[in-house]
């Protein structure tokens, strides 16, 4: 079978709460980024929240995006680790009714799968606190490279410039692709990614990939520009296609004939956690279409503003996704 999408990166599950700024100071949460937590942090941030009723569902920056391929009419393979528990099994019994290829994986491993705290606030900022688990684990071993090499894209999240064994995973997964003649793609993931981890990432990022995705801060961080198109001429050098988001204004779509503003769409924004994984999985879902690039980011930029008037990283169910599709062809 061939693939339009081969995601390899974290397997986690979301939990959401809905919280207020104070909440965040008084826990010391960074808001609106993405922080690495171990297992006692994550606890007392949980028992701190036992007054709340969490929404849960499955995660991970790649799979959501990876998911919304699939979801809008593509097919997918996906590589990422879970330990043999409800929570791993929860994960890829959800990705699999989807219809996303996974390798099979071993019921009885030890450890615990990933979780994710998600914290939303009134102004529709999600602050992440990721438990890897066992997605800090995943490497080499967990490539499927026959399913790599049959694919259209191969696209790397970005958060595996955290792990050792997940920066090598994702050097050896753009390895495989280049040498098998499938486009690259990787995401930035998260302004404390650039801001941590800029080596790894340049580690990831080889002497470049087809097509990088990014919002408009970690553009910013990534070069030190205080312009975000002074930032796109600099990142366009890594990677021919570049597409960077600009919240509700929309995104650039920067290809070597040119840089385009994409307008957004005005909506009520609830919660922007996913925002950014709708809109990479709508953008390769064009491009795989044979889609322009401005039309690629136009359909994020639907996507993504469908998605954050409700809470959670994805839509509710498949059928939703291919309403949004068929509606933005309408």
């Amino acid at each position: 079978m061939s693939y339009d999408v081969y995601g390899i990166g974290a397997a986690l599950l979301d939990v959401e709460y809905a919280v207020d700024d104070g909440f965040l100071a008084d826990h010391g949460v960074v808001k609106g980024h993405m922080t690495l937590v171990d297992e006692t942090r994550l606890r007392v941030l949980v028992d701190a929240l036992a007054e709340r009723s969490p929404k849960r569902m499955c995660g991970g920056s790649a799979a959501n995006t990876v998911y919304a391929v699939q979801a809008f009419g593509g097919d997918c393979y996906y590589s990422c680790r879970v330990a043999g528990d409800d929570t791993g099994a929860h994960f890829l019994a959800e990705i699999a009714a989807a219809g996303v290829d996974v390798r099979p994986h071993d019921p009885e491993r030890p450890g615990q799968s990933g979780r994710c705290l998600v914290l939303v606030t009134g102004d529709a900022e999600r602050s992440m606190n990721t438990f890897l688990g066992a997605s800090e684990l995943l490497d080499i071993d967990d490539i499927e490279p026959a399913s790599l090499a049959r694919s259209r894209f191969a696209y790397i999240e970005g958060y595996l410039a955290s792990s050792e064994t997940g920066r090598a995973a994702a050097i050896r997964t753009r390895e495989i692709a280049e040498d098998e003649g499938v486009r690259t793609s990787l995401t930035l993931s998260d302004p404390s990614m650039v801001e941590a981890f800029r080596d790894d990432l340049l580690a990831m990022l080889g002497n470049g990939v087809h097509a990088l995705f990014c919002n408009e801060e970690e553009a910013l961080g990534w070069t030190g520009a205080d312009r975000v198109d002074i930032a796109a001429t600099e990142l366009a050098d890594i990677a021919p296609l570049l597409f960077i988001t600009l919240g509700g204004a929309g995104s650039l779509a920067v290809t070597p004939s040119g840089r385009r503003e994409i307008a957004g769409f005005e909506v009520p924004a609830v919660d922007t956690t996913g925002a950014g994984d709708i809109y990479a999985g709508a953008c390769l879902y064009a491009l795989c279409l044979d889609g322009a690039p401005a039309d690629a980011a136009r359909f994020g930029n639907y996507a993504a503003a469908q998605l954050v008037t409700r809470v959670g990283p994805r839509l509710p169910d498949l059928a939703s996704y291919r309403t949004l599709r068929e509606g933005f062809s309408a």
